[in-house]
């Protein structure tokens, strides 16, 4: 053994364990277990071992062994892509998919995890070798506190305001409030949705949440929630049960029409609220400079 065993076994197990608590298999079942938690907790001894070996590498001069994390970062990148094949794989057999922007945030962060893995493992060897084991821990710490940040990510309850409506028909038309949904024609399926169905009505905060919950994402990714929480009352091959999300033009609001089988208002309003909002599906129109002019 020599100088840097124990830093370098430190930022490993400590790295490994960083990517243990940001790995849970939620409401949605993934990362699947047992196999697909395997597979993670294997990249991310990987990427801890990276970390940690990097700082002997640049405190021995051995700049060319830094390179590898260049390739590092290629091979995660494949995560990515490989997170993205499989959702996308299996979203076809969903009664409520994901969508394609719901599945390329979810590759992205199993990419970003791996990351961060490789900075909690890089700071707690570079401060056990530079002071001692007990800095080492203060600035694992502060990289958890860090990761911790990075994974919250804001929810729709912090952008909208989400309340039930009663769903009717006018004629053959399905409303949410007065939110138009879609044309039901059979009058046995009017009477399956109107006592299968719930509606919601989420009024945005200001513009720019207008554009985030217009886009079809953002949408699809509540429908899915909802239906994976909640299940949803419908079977392939019966399109007039299929859960929709509609605006309205006028200000923005979109009307929520889904069927769950557990029909409990308070909480699919807390489902609702607990959607992340897509990074892909945010928009900030708001700070573009043609607005900024207009308030000058």
């Amino acid at each position: 053994m020599n100088e840097y065993t124990y830093p370098i076994l430190f930022g490993v197990i400590i790295g490994t364990i960083a990517r243990v608590m940001m790995l849970r298999t939620d409401y949605r079942q993934y990362p699947t277990y047992l196999h697909g938690k395997v597979i993670h907790l294997s990249l991310g001894f990987i990427a801890a071992s990276l970390g940690a070996v990097a700082v002997p590498a640049i405190m021995e001069m051995e700049f060319t062994a830094v390179t590898f994390l260049t390739l590092a970062a290629t091979q995660f990148r494949e995560v990515r892509n490989m997170e993205r094949n499989t959702l996308t794989e299996v979203d076809a057999f969903e009664l409520v998919p994901r969508g394609n922007t719901y599945i390329e945030g979810v590759a992205i962060s199993f990419e970003a995890r791996n990351y961060l893995v490789i900075l909690t493992a890089f700071v707690g060897t570079l401060f056990f070798i530079i002071w001692n084991i007990w800095y080492a821990f203060v600035g694992v710490l502060l990289s958890l506190v860090l990761a911790r940040f990075f994974m919250s990510g804001n929810t729709l309850k912090d952008i909208v305001d989400i309340k039930h409506h009663d769903l009717h028909f006018e004629g053959a038309g399905l409303y949410v409030d007065n939110i138009y949904i879609m044309n039901i024609g059979l009058k046995e399926r009017q009477e399956e949705i109107l006592k299968y169905g719930m509606g919601f009505v989420l009024t945005p905060t200001n513009m720019n949440v207008v554009n985030t919950i217009a886009n079809l994402g953002q949408r699809q990714a509540i429908l899915h929630d909802v239906s994976i929480s909640l299940g949803v009352f419908r079977d392939s091959g019966t399109p007039a049960l299929t859960p929709l999300i509609k605006r309205d033009l006028d200000d923005g609001r979109i009307g929520v029409f889904v069927l769950p089988q557990v029909r409990e208002v308070n909480k699919a309003i807390e489902i609702i609220g607990a959607v992340p909002i897509l990074e892909n599906a945010i928009h900030m129109p708001s700070k573009s400079k043609t607005h900024n002019k207009e308030e000058k």
